[in-house]
């Protein structure tokens, strides 16, 4: 079995070489995250030998994988690290299991208090793979276009001291509305507990096979988050009140200029997320958002 592990943003720094771990390019690992403070090295090393341990190959990657075929990618950190970790992938099917050495880490399935039960689990088979909708995302303006894709959303967004953003959004051929306020967010289910949520958007299951449109600020209070189904294709265009805005997807963003036409679509495939052991979606949400707690008075 070979399996890589992915760390974002890393330090000079090398850490000791533990089994027969190293990096995509041969060398010696690097261990050091985004957010140095954050990294739990000793348990991350301990990760690595208990996989070594089991027979199993791996590599430390930063910024592209290795050729050779893959079983998984773990990604080391939080949830910003899981996005990233995605577009490694660049359509390969690679499983990702999210191994959370950040903070909340609502898309990672295991932590670094659980790092042996992790290693069982994934030795033993006790996981299931969840395939997850990305978004296709073109932005034209003039002669310009720039393609990519997101896993959790695609947002419009005014700079600080710019007027409102106005922003029409059509479905196929038909026309929706003309937002007008901070900026506009579509989410995949997977995002639907991210900037979406904050925003006042629901929950979508991951397999729910739509789309969530969630207004930023909005400043028209009938127009309140939409679903529409994945299938569809979504347009949308700003008006040239402003000269630039952001265009965001997943944890990046970008400034593009006025005009600029954003079409986004169900992207033809998927990347899977590994849950291991007895949990699921329901029993994350409880966990880690604290969603439903039941309230029961002393009285």
């Amino acid at each position: 079995m070979n399996i890589a592990l992915y760390l974002r943003n890393t330090a000079a720094e090398p850490a000791a070489q533990v089994g027969n771990s190293t990096d995509a390019t041969g060398e010696t690992p690097v261990c050091a995250p985004e957010h140095p403070q954050h990294l739990d090295a000793p348990q991350l090393n301990r990760l690595i030998a208990l996989l070594n341990e089991r027979g199993v190959q791996t590599c430390i990657v930063h910024d592209r994988l290795p050729d050779c075929p893959l079983d998984f990618l773990l990604s080391i950190g939080g949830d910003g690290t899981l996005l990233s970790s995605v577009h490694l992938l660049a359509g390969r099917d690679i499983p990702v299991l999210g191994v959370n050495f950040g903070h909340l880490g609502f898309l990672t399935t295991a932590g670094r208090d659980n790092i042996d039960s992790l290693v069982s689990d994934l030795m033993a088979g006790r996981y299931t793979l969840e395939p997850r909708t990305l978004l296709n995302v073109t932005a034209d303006h003039a002669d310009d276009r720039h393609s990519t894709f997101a896993l959790n959303e695609v947002y419009l967004h005014r700079f600080v001291d710019a007027p409102l953003l106005r922003t029409d959004l059509y479905v196929g051929d038909d026309f929706v509305a003309t937002y007008a306020g901070d900026g506009l967010i579509v989410a995949t289910p997977t995002g639907s507990t991210a900037y979406s949520l904050s925003c006042g958007g629901p929950i979508l299951t991951p397999d729910s096979g739509c789309l969530v449109i969630t207004p930023i600020g909005v400043h028209n209070l009938t127009l309140r988050p939409i679903i529409v189904p994945d299938s569809a294709i979504l347009r949308l265009v700003t008006h040239a009140q402003q000269q630039q805005f952001y265009l965001g997807m997943d944890s990046r963003r970008q400034a593009m200029p006025y005009g600029t036409v954003v079409t986004l679509a169900r992207q033809n495939f998927t990347v899977r997320l590994v849950r291991l052991g007895h949990q699921s979606f329901f029993s994350a949400i409880h966990q880690k958002l604290g969603w439903g707690g039941a309230y029961r008075s002393e009285n």
